[in-house]
């Protein structure tokens, strides 16, 4: 009896102590070149991206991208869950690149 309630013991011991989760890391922030578009949908999208994936959809912004439409910008922000493979950001900056996009 007074074993089984030592191993009790232990184990409660060993449980309370063990391994804890790490916490996660927030998400880094980086930049993006391109061409910012907005769909039909009223959804933002940068394109023709100089390097990295062909499309990033955004899908929260802090600065108003409503006139930056149809320019060349850079984005600056952090990866959010997306939409099936496309790469989603959260922007927190902008800069103009070019009044124009190709």
């Amino acid at each position: 009896m007074k074993v089984s309630i030592l191993v009790a013991m232990l184990c409660a011991c060993v449980l309370a102590l063990g391994p804890r989760a790490l916490p996660q890391e927030e998400p880094k922030e980086h930049s993006m070149t391109g061409c910012l578009e907005q769909t039909s949908g009223g959804t933002y999208l940068l394109t023709h991206l100089e390097k990295g994936p062909k499309t990033v959809a955004i899908k929260e912004s802090k600065p108003d991208l409503d006139p930056h439409v149809g320019k060349k910008i850079e984005i600056t922000g952090t990866a959010v869950p997306g939409v099936g493979r496309l790469h989603t950001m959260k922007v927190t900056a902008i800069k103009i690149i070019s009044p124009t996009c190709p």
